[in-house]
């Protein structure tokens, strides 16, 4: 049975932002960090890597996920790599998908890898399939993303992220304690349309 936990929903893009020092859960979108790290090492991945890269990212596959937060060295990697990405708020946990982020952090990411030397992980974010593809595309245009969602286990209330790019505007929308998956993308598009428009 769900607790009853007030909604929280925090966005960051740039020059208009609110709730974005709140931590969350990151769910899936702890998974453009693993790449990111990944491709942090100074060498192209490897052929097997990249196949476990593109099911992590285009179809949130969790076991690629989980082979290269392996890869990357775990927490302490990914803490490392947050680090020089400039992600001051953000804390890796022993299981990767309870790693605690903040809106402002995943805008500063996103602005990384859409400025960057990101352009295998940019490519993956455009291809993201079919019924996962909500949120950050909500503002309309061309979009790359990742989304994240899962139940937390003490309250039953979905935790649902959308971060990318829309329209050439960098976002970040992070929320907690919706009742549903379907109620949290919903509250989550409506965030991004009023924040993106105008970007």
């Amino acid at each position: 049975m769900s607790a009853s936990v007030p909604v929280a929903v925090s966005v960051a893009l740039p020059g208009r932002s609110y709730g974005e020092k709140r931590t969350y859960p990151s769910a899936s979108i702890v998974k453009v960090s693993i790449l990111a790290a990944l491709l942090q090492r100074g060498r192209p991945p490897t052929t097997r890597e990249r196949a476990l890269a593109r099911a992590m990212i285009v179809r949130s596959d969790n076991d690629a996920a989980s082979v290269l937060w392996e890869t990357i060295g775990g927490a302490p990697g990914l803490d490392v790599a947050h680090e020089r990405l400039g992600l001051t708020g953000t804390r890796a946990e022993s299981a990767w998908g309870l790693t605690r982020t903040t809106a402002r952090d995943q805008l500063t990411l996103m602005r990384a890898v859409f400025g960057g030397p990101y352009a295998y992980l940019r490519s993956l974010m455009e291809q993201v399939v079919d019924g996962q593809n909500w949120g950050v595309s909500a503002a309309g245009g061309e979009w790359a993303l990742k989304n994240g969602w899962m139940p937390m286990r003490d309250t039953g209330l979905w935790v649902v992220h959308s971060v990318g790019r829309a329209g050439g505007c960098p976002i970040a929308v992070l929320s907690e304690g919706h009742p549903t998956m379907e109620a949290g993308i919903a509250r989550v598009e409506e965030a991004v349309r009023e924040a993106v428009s105008p970007c």
